[in-house]
């Protein structure tokens, strides 16, 4: 896992909870803390780091992934502004994740591992994206996909179902109507 979920992740609870809170999550992992932005951590550290906020919090694991996706989406949409074309919708922006975000991804990072991420367009108001990952972070997933919704001010209604083996889940995206 490349550091700029780790930073993410540091960056939100300092925010919501001071430095002391992060130290105290930190301890409780039993992590080191220190994570570059392009350095590359084992995925285990991400799941103590969640498990100990949410022990710390008493917040779920699940919601805990769901926030920090939705707050890493303005960092790592931040280091491709010149590859999205914000006229064209979220729907546009979350099709080219596999074949254009990903791409230069991994070429800025090759040891990066991103996802697998396939968009199909339903119709004008539904996308379906599978999503593939030997992770398991389908929840963090939601959330980057909740947050991408956010930044394009295009409010999304996400079904998250599981897909033909455990490492895919199915995302049914629709716009929701504007009040």
């Amino acid at each position: 896992m490349k550091g700029i979920v780790f930073n993410a992740l540091a960056e939100a609870v300092t925010a919501a909870h001071g430095a002391d809170m992060w130290d105290d999550i930190v301890d409780s992992a039993g992590v080191a803390g220190a994570y570059t932005a392009l350095g590359t951590y084992d995925d285990c550290e991400l799941s103590a780091l969640v498990a100990a906020a949410s022990e710390i919090t008493g917040n779920r694991p699940e919601d805990l992934f769901l926030s920090l996706g939705q707050l890493l989406v303005r960092g790592l949409m931040s280091h491709v502004t010149d590859m999205i074309d914000r006229d064209l919708g979220v729907f546009h922006f979350i099709s080219t994740i596999e074949h254009i975000i990903h791409v230069e991804v991994r070429k800025l990072a090759p040891d990066a591992n991103p996802p697998t991420v396939l968009a199909e367009r339903v119709d004008e108001s539904t996308l379906r994206v599978v999503y593939r990952s030997d992770r398991g972070l389908d929840a963090l997933a939601a959330g980057l996909l909740h947050g991408a919704g956010l930044e394009f001010d295009e409010p999304l209604r996400i079904d998250r179902q599981q897909g033909s083996n455990r490492r895919e889940t199915v995302f049914v995206i629709q716009r929701e109507d504007r009040p």
